[in-house]
């Protein structure tokens, strides 16, 4: 199969089960991306999704594009990221023809709201996988810990959290490397 047509498909794929944005697809990203066509390592996908978090943009179509860039160059990215975006487009544009039709039914706002159960569910496995990967010793409890309050209970901006995160990344490398 072509390459790019195999990148458009699989992360086509992927962005037909993407309910609830791009921390609820991590999940089925990782075991298609990771496990099934080995196009990056655990540690790399967690790489390009922090990444993805950090630059304008959805953080799914970041990722599909990194991966993409990754395995196929740049035309490789142009391939994830319409395959990531393709079935978005078709279903919001069907939905926005008959949303006002029916968003006033019982049955569909029932729906929505199971649906947002289930992506809260997604969304906390993925936050677990990250922490699980990501915080592992006390400097990055410590780093998790503040940001989290930070954001949650002062109203600090997320981005300025994840530049102060980086920068204490940078000097607990530094202090590490020093140390040894």
């Amino acid at each position: 199969m072509n390459p790019y047509l195999d990148l458009y498909l699989t992360f086509a794929r992927i962005g037909v089960c993407t309910f609830g944005g791009g921390y609820a697809m991590l999940p089925i990203l990782q075991r298609e991306v990771v496990e099934n066509r080995h196009w990056a390592t655990e540690d790399e996908l967690m790489d390009y999704y922090a990444i993805g978090q950090c630059t304008p943009g959805v953080i799914a179509v970041n990722t599909s594009t990194f991966i993409g860039c990754k395995t196929h160059g740049i035309l490789g990215g142009i391939a994830a990221t319409a395959g990531m975006i393709t079935p978005s487009l078709i279903i919001i544009t069907i939905i926005a023809a008959f949303i006002q039709q029916f968003a006033h039914l019982a049955v569909v706002q029932h729906a929505f709201a199971g649906i947002r159960i289930a992506v809260c569910a997604l969304v906390l496995q993925s936050v677990w996988k990250m922490a699980k990967k990501g915080v592992v010793d006390v400097p990055t409890s410590v780093i998790l810990l503040v940001t989290f309050a930070a954001v949650a209970f002062f109203g600090v901006s997320p981005v300025v959290m994840v530049v102060i995160a980086a920068a204490a990344g940078i000097i607990i490398g530094m202090i590490r490397r020093k140390r040894a």
